[in-house]
């Protein structure tokens, strides 16, 4: 099983992503994701590892990295820090859940054809606007938003295609974004103290 990212398909694919869109990576994380996928498929090809690749559009959740989005954007919330959003926030994301993201890597890993590429995402597009207006409600805090920049290299959007996934893996996303962000929500306030010492 190797953990791709949604990041391989860059700009150009139409959305929603399938599988079979031409990969046009904009960053250097998305060229090295598409490198090793492609390792992945010579090692099938050649030498009968079955291997799958898993395409996870912007996974998030409790325990999440503090250097990413929603942990950096919650806990300053609760902190009432401000945050920095690079670009309009109207660029969109297919984000999904953790506890979803290892379900189906479980169910790859079970019933995956070998060689396969699968997207696995949350099942909605969702603006940058949006998730820091459903943060604010979450945590019942007043954002300090302060925009920047886009960053080069960022993808404008993402939103994945799980046919595949869905008819191959029999696997389907089941959290929503505001039960994920909650959760996420209640796990940074926990972490807090430690987060902050």
């Amino acid at each position: 099983m190797y953990a791709s990212s949604s990041s391989v398909y860059g700009d150009a694919a139409a959305i929603p992503m399938t599988e079979t869109a031409l990969p046009q990576p904009v960053s250097p994380y998305g060229v090295t994701k598409l490198a090793a996928e492609q390792l992945c498929r010579l090692y099938t090809v050649n030498h009968g590892v079955p291997t799958a690749s898993m395409r996870y559009f912007t996974v998030y959740g409790p325990r999440q990295r503090p250097d990413m989005a929603f942990h950096r954007f919650i806990k300053a919330a609760l902190l009432g820090e401000p945050i920095t959003l690079f670009g309009d926030g109207e660029q969109t994301r297919d984000f999904t859940f953790v506890e979803d993201a290892v379900a189906a890597t479980i169910a790859a890993g079970g019933h995956g054809r070998p060689g396969a590429v699968y997207n696995i995402g949350g099942g909605s597009r969702v603006s940058m606007n949006e998730v820091l207006e459903l943060i604010g409600r979450v945590t019942g805090r007043s954002l300090n938003v302060r925009r920047e920049a886009a960053q080069k290299g960022d993808m404008r959007d993402t939103f994945a295609d799980t046919t595949q996934a869905r008819t191959e893996l029999g696997w389907a996303p089941n959290t929503s974004l505001a039960d994920g962000i909650a959760a996420e929500a209640r796990w940074v306030q926990v972490a807090l103290p430690v987060l902050t010492s």
